[in-house]
């Protein structure tokens, strides 16, 4: 199975594919699958343009608006994570994943799936230590401080990701982890970013969180972006100590297993910003790879298991760990028998249902003008949000967030009137906000 590798795409997905499109007819391959690391950008109109981080100089609508409208369909599956230049308004509609445009699917605040049996995990944001303990306070319209603290890495998706067990094959993330750079070489990386030098010799480049991850997780692969320069690694994972016992029984079973890292380069003429690389997969024969795209189903008993822990606060609170632990359940790997009971709410299928729906008009450079005034939009609940939420019996944290930070909830429907309801008028979500409320006074 052929795998693409995308740094930073800052919204250039027609230059992408294109570019993709020649390697295949130069190397006479067939790409079957495209990973983006972060700054994707996913912006379907001049609204949504409004809620990225970015000087008002550098705004741009590029291209993906068009995959939104259908007026291009991607040429393949797209799976990626965000970064800190994104539509987040849209992106936070789906907090546990979602299809963005036909063929194009967001892994969400982290994520698990597997393609054909190869089992990708993903994290979006990039590591901020004073957001890093709180909770998804945030929505649309955003202050400029919310604006950027929106795309901050929090811990409880390294949280969950930690509770993996099993192999992982593919991590994405747009932050490197810290440390890396020890790994590959670091005098080209200096010559070429010097800027970075002195990060590197304080110990400061990278993400703390993700280096606990890469050494917990230990995937075949790991895939970022964010500095725009391509820089590979190899990591040989040695025994750990002084880790809780279920962290060090994982470590001991992997020990020797190595993780070949690679950073991408940004979608700019004559930068390093592609990678194809070859995977052994499922559902294969020599001339054609069948895509079975289905969720993880251990990472959707951990969604489960940790609702409670979800958090909407904007203020720190800590996660339940082994260390001082009164009582509490810390450890969230799960058993067969919690994992058969979420089967059992799929209906024992996997599948990821191929649910998007527009809910917002796209862009059209015949009648929408960068000149005009725009806003940006009051957050929406997504319907794919609430369908899966609604099946494994989970919060949406962003319907949560608005009900604390007092913001009316508004009916929410696609484009064409298939799907509608009144948030307002649910009884579940005051349920929801009664028990988050009791949660989080537990937690503070």
């Amino acid at each position: 199975m052929k795998i693409a590798i995308e740094g930073c795409a800052h919204g250039e997905l027609e230059k992408i594919y294109e570019t993709i499109k020649e390697i295949e007819q130069k190397e006479n391959i067939k790409v079957d699958l495209l990973l983006c690391c972060g700054d994707f950008q996913s912006t379907r109109n001049l609204d949504d343009l409004q809620t990225m981080a970015v000087a008002k100089k550098y705004q741009d609508i590029c291209t993906f608006y068009k995959y939104y409208s259908g007026e291009l369909q991607a040429p393949m599956l797209t799976i990626f994570i965000g970064g800190n230049h994104e539509a987040s308004n849209y992106l936070q509609e789906l907090p546990y994943g979602g299809w963005v445009a036909p063929n194009i699917y967001y892994l969400g605040y982290a994520g698990v799936v597997q393609v054909n049996g190869i089992r990708l995990a993903g994290i979006s944001g990039i590591y901020k230590s004073h957001d890093y303990l709180k909770g998804r306070f945030e929505f649309s319209p955003y202050t400029e401080s919310t604006k950027r603290s929106v795309y901050h890495v929090r811990q409880l998706e390294v949280f969950r990701l930690k509770q993996l067990s099993g192999n992982v094959d593919i991590i994405i993330s747009h932050d490197w982890p810290r440390g890396i750079y020890k790994h590959g070489n670091q005098e080209s990386l200096a010559r070429f970013k010097p800027y970075l030098r002195e990060d590197m010799e304080n110990g400061k480049l990278g993400s703390p969180p993700y280096e606990n991850l890469l050494n917990i997780l230990q995937p075949s692969y790991w895939f970022a972006a964010h500095m725009h320069c391509k820089f590979a690694a190899l990591v040989t994972h040695m025994k750990k100590l002084n880790m809780s016992a279920g962290e060090k029984e994982k470590s001991e079973q992997a020990e020797g297993r190595c993780t070949k890292f690679l950073a991408l380069d940004k979608c700019l003429p004559r930068r390093r910003f592609l990678q194809i690389i070859d995977i052994e997969s499922a559902n294969h024969t020599d001339d054609e790879v069948q895509l079975h795209f289905e969720y993880d189903l251990e990472w959707l008993t951990i969604l489960y298991l940790t609702n409670h822990l979800t958090n909407t606060r904007d203020s720190y609170y800590y996660l339940p760990n082994e260390k001082g632990n009164t009582g509490e359940r810390y450890n969230f790997t799960p058993t067969d028998e919690e994992m058969s009971e979420v089967l059992k709410k799929f209906e024992n299928v996997l599948k990821i249902p191929e649910n998007f729906c527009r809910t917002v008009e796209p862009y059209d450079p015949k009648r929408n003008f960068k000149t005009s005034q725009h806003v940006q939009p009051k957050s929406q609940i997504n319907p794919q949000s609430l369908q899966f939420c609604d099946t494994l019996g989970i919060d949406d944290p962003l319907t949560l967030a608005m009900l604390i930070g007092g913001h009316e909830l508004s009916h929410s429907s696609t484009l064409d009137g298939t799907f509608e309801t009144n948030l307002n008028d649910s009884s579940s979500i005051a349920d929801e906000l009664s028990s988050l409320n009791t949660s989080n006074a537990s937690m503070q």
